[in-house]
């Protein structure tokens, strides 16, 4: 097992270690230092609006759900996550057409108003927004867990010593759950420097979508490892960041011998709460997914390549969150021993995609000059997008498995191991039976990545073997979004159950939380 743990370390971190080779070699290079600052200055300030955007609606959701009671709390308590399930791509696509010159927002607007709407979606604004819908769940996960795991008996002190109920949410409760926030945000803020699908559909020049653009259209991998390193280096500042707050909210949140008493809201107050929660589903979901299904009521569609792509994304994403969660396994057996290697596997899931899928294409020239005549070019590509998926989410699955062995107690393990089962065996036959529910959590969590990944697998996918994210991706750059609907909304129906189940499963194990 503890090699099985240092072969995935060395596949999380080897596509890194490229990554500052080639980006140290010889290569042509067009990138001037206008266009790096650029990029640069647009990756910074959507990181800013962003970062607060998701903050302050991620962190107000979960105040009003775990803190009050009001009209349809119970529902909206795990329908705010459910925005996951759509990509970031998929909401741009949605909103850039409503707020299109011959959108129905714009044109509504200018009926009534005789000017244009100021929003313009294809600015960095535009992105922010379309970004802050789509990640504002991982801020409230995170400070709605580290609100239900406080004690109410600080609270309950702050009250005897005469502050009111929002003194005592300010002063105590809040910064008791500040790691929680900035760990979130920190999440959000992961997830906007890996985007490339909605920035570039939205014409937002990134860091991200320069390092696809010096690939795709200079053909330059020295190039585009150079605008990986600024990637890299923020991955591993905001990743150091959130685990800072997450071992201060773990230390904040240890006891907790009551939930938190919930206020009940009535008359405006109870509707402005229920209304803030319908209106993020409905803006983070329900609009933009509603629309882009009338476009595509209205659109041609090719029924055989969305097969074929349906076919591609199912096979590949069993085929990588088995790899991958496998690995994971290994590393979360180890890990009672060293603490070493899941730290390592952190960094490649802060690293975006695209950063991934270019470590790996050096790595991937040496082996094919060895190996020219022995490996397939289809074999090749597949095991390099398999690569990717695996170094950047094996630290996505090796959480919950982590969490799932730790429940085993030491004591089952002796026990197998007076039976006669060597280190091996008691794992294979007890403690990963007993821990199958985390696994089936970490797959499904691998599942939903892999078929949301955009420039990783456009980079590195075989010739012509097109996911649903890539079959979106060319419809939606030749403005076909009647087309780009069917295979958006496919991935949304895919990825929906599983997003509930997990919500569900997350809410029902917390003690003490009644959704």
């Amino acid at each position: 097992m503890r090699l099985g743990a240092i072969v995935a370390a060395l596949i999380a971190i080897a596509p890194l270690v490229a990554v500052f080779a080639t980006a140290l070699g010889d290569g042509a290079d067009s990138l001037t230092a206008a266009t790096f600052w650029r990029y640069a200055g647009t990756s910074a300030g959507l990181v800013a609006l962003v970062g607060v955007g998701t903050g302050l609606i991620g962190g107000l959701a979960a105040w009003l759900v775990v803190l009050h009671e009001f009209p349809g709390r119970r529902l909206f308590s795990w329908m705010l996550v459910l925005p996951l399930a759509a990509p970031a791509f998929v909401l741009a696509y949605g909103y850039a057409s409503l707020f299109d010159v011959a959108g129905p927002i714009r044109t509504a607007w200018r009926a009534a108003f005789g000017w244009d709407p100021p929003l313009e979606m294809r600015t960095l604004w535009g992105a922010a927004i379309v970004m802050t819908l789509a990640f504002y769940p991982y801020v409230y996960l995170t400070l709605r867990a580290a609100l239900l795991n406080q004690s109410s008996s600080l609270v309950e002190a702050a009250r005897s010593l005469g502050l009111s109920h929002r003194q005592a949410f300010l002063r105590v409760a809040l910064p008791l759950a500040r790691p929680a926030l900035a760990a979130g945000m920190a999440l959000a803020v992961m997830e906007t420097l890996a985007d490339y699908g909605a920035t570039s559909f939205l014409t937002v020049q990134t860091l991200t979508t320069g390092v696809v653009r010096a690939w795709s259209v200079f053909y330059s991998a020295a190039e585009a490892a150079r605008l990986a390193l600024p990637l890299l280096a923020a991955a591993a500042v905001l990743l150091w960041l959130e685990r800072v707050n997450q071992r201060a909210g773990g230390e904040a949140g240890q006891a907790r011998w009551r939930r938190l008493e919930r206020i009940r809201l009535t008359g405006m107050k109870a509707w402005a709460a229920t209304m803030f929660c319908l209106a993020l589903i409905a803006l983070g979901l329900i609009l933009p997914l509603g629309w882009l299904a009338w476009l595509g009521a209205g659109g041609e569609h090719e029924l055989t390549r969305l097969i074929a792509s349906s076919r591609n994304v199912l096979i590949l994403g069993a085929i990588a969150a088995a790899f991958t969660c496998g690995l994971a396994a290994l590393v979360a057996l180890n890990a009672r021993h060293s603490r070493f290697i899941p730290g390592l596997l952190s960094l490649g899931y802060a690293t975006p995609g695209a950063v991934m899928a270019i470590g790996l294409l050096a790595p991937a020239g040496v082996i094919w000059r060895a190996f020219p005549a022995t490996v397939s070019s289809f074999v090749m590509a597949l095991a390099l997008l398999v690569l990717a998926y695996a170094s950047r989410l094996m630290a996505a699955a090796l959480e919950p498995i982590d969490a799932g062995l730790r429940r085993i107690g030491p004591s089952v393990r002796a026990a197998a191991r007076t039976l006669g089962e060597d280190t091996g065996g008691a794992a294979r036959r007890v403690e990963l039976p007993l821990a199958s529910g985390a696994l089936f959590t970490a797959l499904l969590l691998v599942f939903i990545d892999v078929l949301k990944e955009l420039p990783a697998t456009m980079i590195l996918r075989p010739f012509g073997f097109d996911t649903l994210a890539v079959m979106a991706d060319y419809y939606a750059k030749d403005e076909r979004l009647g087309e780009a609907a069917w295979p958006s909304l496919l991935i949304v129906l895919i990825a929906l159950p599983a997003v509930m189940w997990l919500t569900r499963r997350v809410s029902r194990s917390r003690p003490g939380d009644h959704p």
